[in-house]
């Protein structure tokens, strides 16, 4: 199970949202490069980053800070990348920056036709990121629920050739609520490519969790606010992952 530190980047910095909010955005760095190398030397064997800025302009926004997160980790671990990402060429600079996996999300859902060229174009580099609340996927920064079902987008996805899919619970999505496990499960038992979760994780607890099922598959989860605010040890929570993965 791999535990997945997020660097959300907002006008250059490192930030966290509440449920998707911009205005709620806490900063915990005006470096992102130096915070991602942190992660790194603590055991991250891979990085999760978000343009919030491109995700809401439809274009990127905070490549300078990109640059420099890959400069920083280099050739280490793998990063993945979303927001703002709407068209080949965007994800082909992003891929020669040194980007291993780009996310592509709302539009997927809007244009599924540019995410089925992405797949054949970039094959291995491209996962799908699908925020849903009460099972509907949500698209545009989370402002817009649509009527489509989590999991029969998430079936048509995976024939389209997606390397895996990140599940997001908008409702916990930095609440430090906990881990919505069953709709987690649920995805993943639905599919055979992998599942990240996303949204909510607090604590060992979510950790030990979340290890209990990885073998329904989900590869990994993505953790913020916890890592951020302290109330997860991500050096320790990588560690108990990997305990209980061997056990």
């Amino acid at each position: 199970m791999l535990i997945i530190p997020a660097i959300d980047l907002k006008d250059g910095q490192c930030v966290r949202l509440k449920q998707g909010e911009m205005d709620s955005a806490t900063v915990f760095s005006s470096e992102p490069a130096v915070m991602a190398k942190k992660w790194l030397d603590s055991g991250a064997r891979r990085l999760h980053l978000v343009d919030l800025n491109g995700a809401f302009a439809g274009k990127p926004v905070n490549e300078v800070a990109i640059q420099a997160i890959t400069e920083a980790v280099g050739d280490d671990i793998p990063v993945q990348l979303g927001g703002g990402i709407r068209d080949l060429e965007t994800i082909e600079r992003y891929l020669d920056d040194g980007i291993s996996y780009v996310i592509i999300g709302s539009a997927a859902v809007k244009t599924p036709g540019f995410l089925h060229d992405a797949c054949n174009a970039f094959p291995g580099h491209i996962i799908v990121g699908l925020d849903a609340k009460d099972g509907k996927v949500a698209v545009d920064g989370w402002s817009k629920v649509t009527g489509h079902d989590v999991i029969d987008l998430a079936k048509r996805f995976q024939d389209y050739g997606v390397e895996s899919v990140i599940y997001t619970d908008i409702g916990r999505d930095g609440m430090l609520s906990g881990v919505n496990i069953e709709a987690t499960v649920k995805l993943a038992q639905a599919l055979h490519i992998p599942v990240i979760a996303s949204g909510g994780v607090t604590n060992l607890d979510d950790v030990r969790r979340l290890c209990a099922v990885e073998g329904e598959g989900i590869e990994g989860v993505i953790t913020g606010r916890a890592i951020y605010e302290g109330s997860l040890d991500f050096a320790a929570a990588q560690k108990l992952a990997d305990e209980l993965g061997n056990a």
